[in-house]
């Protein structure tokens, strides 16, 4: 077994640095040691918290570490962050963010980049779920980068995703025009002691009560939670939710749970797929030259990108 795997599954927290760096870095050994790593995950429970920036995600984050902690519950936490345009890494440390938790050894924090990835979640995201699966974490954490049209892939990813809005942010309206009805286990309106709360939440279970035919799993109705992460208001019964939600997975044989868990792994698998294919393709016509070659045709509108992408399509095939 390779020292940094062992090392990793006796609760290492360095070996778990390096390994999500290496994944991070697209590093060639990160292949080899997710695949060691891969038949001691399963245990883990992944909550996913979404959301417009600035509804106070991290806080809320912050105060589900302390209830965690204080059933003994080891937690990892992984912070998607903005990827900086100079060094291609998280724009925000995990220092910044929690750094009371930081001396904690029952808690791992971490910044991912989205290395622009519009779904919210990057593949070495959720390779470094995996990560803090296999080291032992009882509970990890994924705080998202935001909320829009594409940016729900945090449900492929987490057993129980939780939308957070804040009221006077049109962020209930929003929640219509992105689908995330459909998406949300559980919606928290944080900040709630701001005016139009109230409002936001009975537009909200309005929402709910007439689009509760289409939600993704029959039998449960998504509850709306009010918080004040600042003040820890609300935060037990957020808590009480999410093992409720659990508890619903997990019932009849974990049906629910494991038709969630087709679900992802359909997903990572497609995900690597295309992955793959995209590092051969773009690798194989970088080194020839061809893409310099059809990217000047494109300048001299001698071609279109239509047709460049079918040539490119058609040589993969061909290989």
């Amino acid at each position: 077994m390779n020292d940094l795997v062992r090392r990793l599954l006796d609760g290492d927290v360095r070996a778990a640095a390096r390994i999500i760096r290496a994944i991070d870095d697209r590093q060639p050994e990160a292949r080899d040691l997710l695949k060691a790593l891969y038949p001691n995950t399963g245990r883990a429970y992944v909550v996913g918290v979404t959301g417009a920036p600035g509804v106070g995600k991290s806080t809320l984050v912050d105060r589900m570490v302390d209830q965690l902690r204080k059933k003994d519950k080891t937690v990892g936490v992984l912070a998607v962050d903005p990827t900086s345009p100079f060094t291609g890494g998280a724009i925000l440390g995990d220092r910044i963010r929690m750094q009371r938790h930081c001396t904690d050894d029952g808690v791992f924090i971490r910044s991912m980049a989205t290395r622009g990835h519009f779904g919210g979640l990057s593949q070495s995201t959720r390779s470094a779920v995996d990560v803090l699966d296999a080291m032992g974490k009882d509970v990890v954490l994924v705080e998202t980068v935001g909320v829009g049209q594409d940016e729900i892939e945090v449900v492929a990813t987490a057993h129980t995703t939780i939308i957070t809005v804040v009221p006077g942010m049109g962020d209930d309206i929003q929640a219509i025009k992105a689908g995330i009805l459909e998406v949300g286990d559980l919606f928290v309106i944080n900040k709630c002691e701001r005016e139009g709360a109230d409002r936001t939440m009975q537009e909200l279970n309005m929402m709910l009560e007439m689009e509760g035919r289409h939600l993704r799993d029959e039998g449960w109705r998504p509850p709306v939670i009010k918080t004040e992460a600042m003040t820890n208001t609300g935060i037990d019964r957020l808590m009480a939710e999410i093992e409720n939600h659990k508890r619903y997975l997990y019932e009849n044989n974990r049906e629910k749970l494991n038709r969630r868990l087709r679900s992802k792994f359909r997903t990572e698998v497609l995900d690597q797929v295309k992955l793959a294919i995209l590092e051969q393709l773009l690798g194989n016509v970088e080194e020839s030259g061809e893409l310099d070659r059809m990217v000047e045709e494109l300048v001299s509108r001698t071609s279109d990108p239509y047709t460049v992408c079918d040539r490119l399509v058609q040589q993969l095939m061909e290989r």
